[in-house]
């Protein structure tokens, strides 16, 4: 049996952080995955400007509530999980991510929490746990799956480096020149066809 794990964010929606700085004006939130490695580091620069412009969860959830999914999006997921069983591996939180599920059909979603409080000021984040999608990833395949994986930024290298097949879906090309051992897609038709090659191959 083949799985496929996706990315959320750059792969299947915007990205969410980017549409907060877009509805602010706060540029500083732009900062992205893309752009830092270390997500420790990235989640306290974060909470430090939300803390510095006052910004509270209902804002965020404001800006989330306008987006919906990448052109195309739905269609690709709903055509994977006709052949396989799919898993969304992201560090984003469920407080962010419920709108955008919705809209894609409510596919399985492994992600983190916000540590808020009753005024919607969001102090503090919570991991799953660390490396969440290797750590998925390598769980699949102990109970005997085949993982077939896709993302597009420095914290899905570790689940593309853990599944059986990885590909990078619209990835910046810095991030292209430090991994050059993933294959680089742009469409979904394009992605959905090196899935359905690549699990070809790989015995059940």
């Amino acid at each position: 049996m083949k799985v496929v794990c996706l990315d959320l964010e750059g792969v299947l929606v915007p990205e969410i952080w980017i549409a907060v700085a877009e509805r602010t004006g706060i540029d500083a939130l732009r900062r992205t995955t893309r752009d830092e490695p270390d997500y420790d580091r990235l989640m306290q620069y974060r909470l430090g400007v939300l803390a510095r412009h006052g910004l509270r969860l209902p804002d965020i959830q404001r800006a989330i509530d306008a987006l919906g999914p990448l052109p195309g999006a739905r269609q690709f997921l709903d055509q994977l999980r006709a052949h396989y069983q799919v898993f969304i591996l992201s560090d984003t939180f469920y407080e962010f991510a419920a709108p955008l599920m919705r809209q894609l059909g409510w596919p399985s979603l492994l992600c983190h929490r916000l540590g808020i409080d009753a005024d919607g000021t969001v102090r503090d984040y919570h991991l799953r746990m660390r490396d969440q999608k290797r750590a998925a990833v390598q769980a699949l395949k102990a109970l005997n799956f085949r993982v077939l994986a896709a993302g597009d930024s420095y914290n899905d290298t570790s689940m593309l480096d853990a599944a059986d097949v990885g590909f990078f879906f619209r990835p910046p090309a810095s991030i292209v020149d430090q991994f050059p051992q993933y294959p680089v897609t742009t469409e979904y038709p394009d992605l959905a066809a090196a899935i359905d090659r690549a699990a070809a191959t790989l015995a059940d």
